[in-house]
This record gives structure tokens, C-alpha cells and sequence, in this order.
């Protein structure tokens, strides 16, 4: 039972990275916002699959999506920076939606980040005079979101997180089991079975990511970077007390508590999620 735990528990992480996929279940069109598709393709050969919105050319933004989901999963949230006249590029990671697929199991972490570098090479290449850059991140993505700053010439100028990230890994991971996401067999649910479940899957992913985190305060651009948080109040895989704890580490981060769910913010208070937005982003583009 002991060693069925530990190696179910590495199968599931395997997974986490490597998803079934999910068709597109809207397109930007459903929201009455011009599109086009684009491919681009990361500095390690992975073609990824875009929706750009057009808009003013000073003004660029790049909005990911939660591990399992699809660009379709951050539209609305797209759209509020495209009615700040952004011109906004929603992509598919990495094995998700219509992007390619990689079968890596190490080095992770770089691989996701080098999606997010490709999309920000991709938009300044189509918007030279851009002034304003952008990134957005949800849940998982929010990891190389944030973890792009690091990267020489990351042209990164401004992050949105929302529902996370959190100060530690694994309990990410534990979490993420105990939220039924991926199905668990009865006899590893609880006791001991359940422990060791997530101590491998946790320490099967972090292996897998093969990341630094939290990234260090000096490195990059961290220290120089407004980013604002956007924690759920009632987000149980990546609680508000973790967002808040990596936050404090980073002297131009911010915090805001949101209504709602994990990745629920937008769907439960609206007005009051995208006035922070807002808010954050007038503050930016008058840098």
C-alpha cells in the first residue's frame, strides 16, 4: 500500500504537467472581441497557439491560463485589459489547448517560463513602440509569470497574479489533491496512504520544475517590478496567508484580497475585481 501510495502519487504529478486537454470551450468572439490566431514558437522549438486582440500599440499585455484549462478560461479577464486599450495575446501553454506538446519531465519550470517569453517576443516584435508591458498569470501559471522577471531582457514591465503564487511549493501540491481535481483511489485518501501520496506527488513536481522559489529578492528584475497579487479569500489551494507571505518579500508587490474561490475572483465581485485591475494598471502605464 506504502509503495502504490508513493508511485500513484508520481504518476499524478507527471500529470499535473502533462494534462488531458480541453477544447476551447469560448473564443474571444462570444465577448464581442476582435480576434486574430497566431502561432509563435519558444526559444526551445514548442509552437503555442494565441488569440490577439488588437489595440493601441504602446500598450501590450500576455494572459495565460490554470494548469488543465485553456486560453477560453481567461477571456473576460483579457477583456478588461483590452478596454484599457491594450493590445492583449492569449496563449495556450504548453501541452494545453492548441499549443505543442513537450514530454519533458525536468527543467519544467524554465520550459513554462520560456512560453511567456516567446508570447512577450511575439507581441514587442508586432508592437516595437510598446511602453507598457504586461503579464498575466493565473494559478499555476502565475509561477513563470512572476519567475519571467528573472530572465535577462525579460521586457516584462508590470505582473498580474491571480490565485497565486503562494511562499512554498509543496503545499501547493497537497492541495491541489485534496481539491478532487485529479481523482484519488479510496485507499489513498487518508492515514498514512494519503501522506505519502502527497509527500511523492509533491516531491515528484518540484523535481520536475527544478525552480528556485521563491526567486531571490536581488535577482532580475524582482525587486523593480510593480506586481499585484489578486488573492482569494476563500481559496483553499493556494490560501491569501501564503500570496501574502511571497509578497512581503518583494518591495514593489502588492496584495488584494478578492472574494470567491480559488480562480473565482472575476465570476464572484466583478465590479470589485476589476476596479483593482484597473486600478493597478492606470498606475502602471503612468510610470
Amino acid at each position: 500500500m506504502r509503495a502504490g501510495a508513493a508511485l500513484y502519487g508520481a504518476l499524478v504529478a507527471r500529470r499535473l504537467f502533462h494534462p488531458p486537454r480541453r477544447r476551447h470551450h469560448r473564443t474571444p468572439a462570444d465577448l464581442g472581441l476582435p480576434f486574430e490566431e497566431v502561432r509563435t514558437t519558444t526559444s526551445d522549438g514548442v509552437s503555442l497557439h494565441l488569440w490577439l486582440l488588437p489595440g493601441r500599440t504602446d500598450r501590450i499585455a500576455v494572459v495565460g491560463h490554470g494548469i488543465g484549462l485553456s486560453k477560453s478560461a481567461s477571456i473576460a479577464h483579457a477583456a478588461i485589459l483590452h478596454a484599457e486599450g491594450f493590445t492583449v495575446a492569449l496563449f495556450d501553454h504548453r501541452n494545453h489547448g492548441l499549443s505543442g506538446k513537450d514530454r519533458s519531465r525536468r527543467g519544467l519550470s524554465d520550459r513554462f517560463t520560456r512560453d511567456i517569453e516567446a508570447c512577450v517576443t511575439e507581441l514587442r516584435s508586432r508592437c516595437p513602440d510598446a511602453r507598457t508591458t504586461i503579464v498575466w498569470g493565473f494559478s499555476f501559471s502565475t509561477f513563470p509569470s512572476f519567475y519571467v522577471l528573472g530572465r535577462p531582457d525579460c521586457g516584462v514591465d508590470a505582473v498580474l497574479c491571480d490565485s497565486g503564487p503562494g511562499d512554498a511549493l509543496a503545499p501547493l501540491f497537497d492541495a491541489f489533491l485534496d481539491s478532487g481535481a485529479i481523482p484519488v483511489p479510496g485507499p489513498f485518501r487518508a492515514g498514512e496512504p494519503r501522506r505519502r501520496l502527497g509527500e511523492a506527488c509533491a516531491a515528484r513536481a518540484i523535481d520536475m520544475l527544478g525552480a528556485t522559489w521563491p526567486p531571490p529578492v536581488d535577482a532580475g528584475r524582482f525587486s523593480t517590478t510593480p506586481t499585484l497579487f489578486l488573492a482569494a479569500r476563500q481559496d483553499a489551494i493556494v490560501p491569501s496567508a501564503q500570496v501574502h507571505a511571497l509578497a512581503d518579500r518583494y518591495p514593489l508587490a502588492q496584495v488584494v484580497d478578492v472574494e470567491g474561490a480559488h480562480l473565482q475572483g472575476l465570476k464572484t465581485d466583478p465590479e470589485s475585481y476589476t476596479a483593482h485591475v484597473r486600478a493597478f494598471v492606470a498606475s502602471v502605464t503612468a510610470r
